[in-house]
């Protein structure tokens, strides 16, 4: 019997929190989503930009500008709540950008130099390009010039945010650039935040941070596991940076890195352990004693799960509880507080004619893609490097406009960059400008692509065996792809899939639909036999045993439902009506059929043609 019911619910807890532990499956797939991400933070930055331009706005400056601190005694500590979003919050999303750093670098994208170098430089050139043009805009005003960071940084929360809205539409190998693209982009605009907008820094206060990094790093090589000391250990790091002069989001990211990767648990002796303790459990269960009453079996229980919580290393379970709180909260604040661009009072056209918006605003639109191009186009030529699988240079063109979104970043960069009110405002609205073009020309050049995808009748179906929703993972465009993979299990196959080793990361299957492929002179049945073969021989190579368990699960409870949409559609648009009534006319006798049938040939299923692709993007 499947362990869960067809919403996801494991079906271990009693009926009678079913409803509750529903609920709460869906509360986490959308607080991991970068498309709802996304849209909370545009959400908060159009709300902050309607309030900046009514007569609100005055009271919505003082509520920021509010002192928050401690009292004791007649001493005072505290700061508006404007800093603690800007100085605290920004600096446990830099913490949160720093786990996935680390990951990235251990066990991640950026483990294989050779796959890892194609989007790295592409970042340094989507780094360097922006710089010149802002440059030729600024160089000469000695006032503006210090503002060339503010165009180099790409924000991967609304980039891979509207990537989502593409679904399996695109192949996975550009979501796995860009984001990887952003993560070595978010690397550079760390170091040039530490390096260049920093105020003067104190040498007394560099040392006492620089001491406590290193008990930090001692608390990490003496093994202590425990995320409670490292948290409180890196909150007087955050204040020893804050002190210093250098940006004490800093210091998120330097606790990011001595945060323990690995379990304290013995992994090899974990399994046996647990077994044992699973029997003994069995045998100490008693049906007819309510369960307070059973010490023995209670005892046993707490000692397996107060262990099998301490598999997970503290790095993957801090990443993974501070996702929601950052992507629903915290940056959604910062847009509220920062993406205030008011014109009220205001010289309209002298920030029309400024050169901070130009240099920024092209500085994103055109220095990002272009220097990511030039940069990408450089190292496949050289051969240093080639293009992800099923990736074209017209996907890296679209996913490098999508580069030039760079809301949060250079915000925050802004921020720091500007003492002049009009010039951050300025430097604020050629950002907004910016991010909203790159985002939507982006958006429309892969849509171009994935329509262009379609008329060939190819579908990307994109899958990950990491459990741990991440930014390169694409979780909605997985969820997708489980939902629409169905009837996969075959006695033939077994002996292969569990041979195949077992290995994380995202994989794809490209499915051809087009003239010449599936469906050559076959049934809309044998796109389902074909597609379930191709699955079974991705799956097996890259020893997926508990997705292929999962899907089997989920196809019990759809098998009636198609494994992929709009083929109808594919064989009207190849022009051949006999092949699609032959078709048709088969899938009539198959029972795993899936139109309904030969009267259903003319109607408009609305599909768009590609495997994997659903809305909930």
């Amino acid at each position: 019997m499947a362990d869960t019911n067809i919403d996801g619910t494991q079906r271990i807890f009693i009926s009678e929190v079913q409803g509750h532990q529903a609920r709460y499956r869906k509360l986490i797939k959308f607080t991991h989503s970068s498309m709802k991400a996304a849209g909370f933070m545009l959400l908060a930055a159009v709300v902050a930009l309607v309030v900046a331009n009514t007569g609100a706005y005055e009271a919505f400056l003082g509520f920021w500008h509010t002192e928050v601190g401690l009292f004791f005694g007649g001493s005072f500590a505290g700061m508006s709540l404007a800093h603690v979003i800007n100085d605290i919050f920004m600096a446990v999303f830099f913490l949160l950008v720093g786990l996935e750093v680390k990951y990235e670098l251990t066990v991640g994208e950026l483990t294989n130099i050779r796959q890892a170098l194609l989007p790295i430089m592409a970042a340094v050139g989507g780094v360097i390009a922006p710089i010149v043009i802002y440059l030729l805009f600024n160089a000469a005003n000695p006032g503006t010039a210090h503002g060339w960071g503010v165009p180099t940084a790409t924000d991967i929360a609304f980039a891979l945010g509207i990537l989502a809205l593409l679904g399996n539409r695109v192949p996975s190998g550009v979501r796995v650039f860009l984001s990887t693209l952003a993560v070595a982009d978010d690397i550079i605009a760390i170091l040039v935040i530490a390096i260049f907008y920093g105020h003067s820094p104190s040498l007394f206060w560099l040392g006492a941070a620089a001491s406590v990094l290193v008990a930090l790093v001692l608390m990490n090589r003496i093994h202590i596991y425990s995320l409670v000391p490292y948290l409180l250990v890196g909150g007087v790091l955050w204040y020893c940076v804050f002190m210093s002069g250098v940006h004490s989001t800093i210091a998120g990211v330097l606790l990011a890195f001595v945060i323990p990767s690995g379990s304290r648990v013995n992994l090899k002796n974990f399994t046996a352990w647990s077994g044992d303790k699973v029997r003994e459990a069995h045998d100490a269960y008693q049906p007819e004693t309510p369960v307070i009453a059973q010490g023995d079996y209670i005892e046993t229980v707490s000692s397996l799960s107060r262990v099998a919580r301490q598999v997970v290393p503290p790095a993957t379970r801090l990443e993974h509880r501070l996702y929601p709180w950052v992507y629903f909260g915290i940056l959604p604040l910062f847009a509220l507080t920062n993406a205030d661009v008011g014109f009220a009072g205001m010289d309209v056209g002298a920030m029309l004619t400024d050169p901070v918006l130009y240099g920024v605003m092209l500085g994103l639109l055109l220095g990002k893609p272009l220097g990511i191009m030039l940069m990408s186009f450089a190292i496949v030529k050289s051969k240093l490097a080639s293009l992800p699988e099923n990736v074209n240079w017209f996907h890296m063109l679209g996913a490098s406009i999508l580069g030039g979104v760079g809301f949060t970043m250079a915000i925050f960069v802004a921020n720091l960059a500007f003492t002049d009110e009009t010039h951050v405002a300025t430097a604020k609205l050629g950002i907004l400008a910016a991010s909203l073009l790159a985002g939507v020309l982006g958006f429309v050049f892969l849509l171009l692509q994935a329509k262009a995808a379609q008329r060939r009748g190819v579908a990307y179906l994109s899958a990950s065996g990491d459990d741990v929703a991440r930014q390169t993972a694409g979780d909605e465009a997985t969820r997708d792809a489980e939902e629409l993979l169905r009837d996969i299990e075959s006695p033939a196959l077994k002996s292969e899939v569990e041979a195949a080793k077992k290995r994380g990361g995202v994989f794809e299957i490209v499915v051809d639909l087009g003239e010449g492929g599936l469906l050559e002179g076959g049934s809309i049945g044998d796109v389902r036999e074909a597609l379930r073969e191709e699955v079974v021989r991705v799956l097996s190579e890259e020893g997926e045993d508990e997705l292929l368990k999962k899907v089997q699960r989920e196809f019990e409870e759809h098998e009636d439902e198609p494994p992929l949409t709009g083929v109808e559609e594919v064989l009207r648009q190849s022009g051949d009506e006999e092949r699609l009534r032959d078709a048709l006319r088969r899938e009539g006798e198959d029972v795993t059929g899936m139109s309904g049938g030969f009267e259903e040939a003319g109607k408009p299923d609305g599909s768009d043609g590609s495997a994997g692709s659903k809305s909930d993007r």
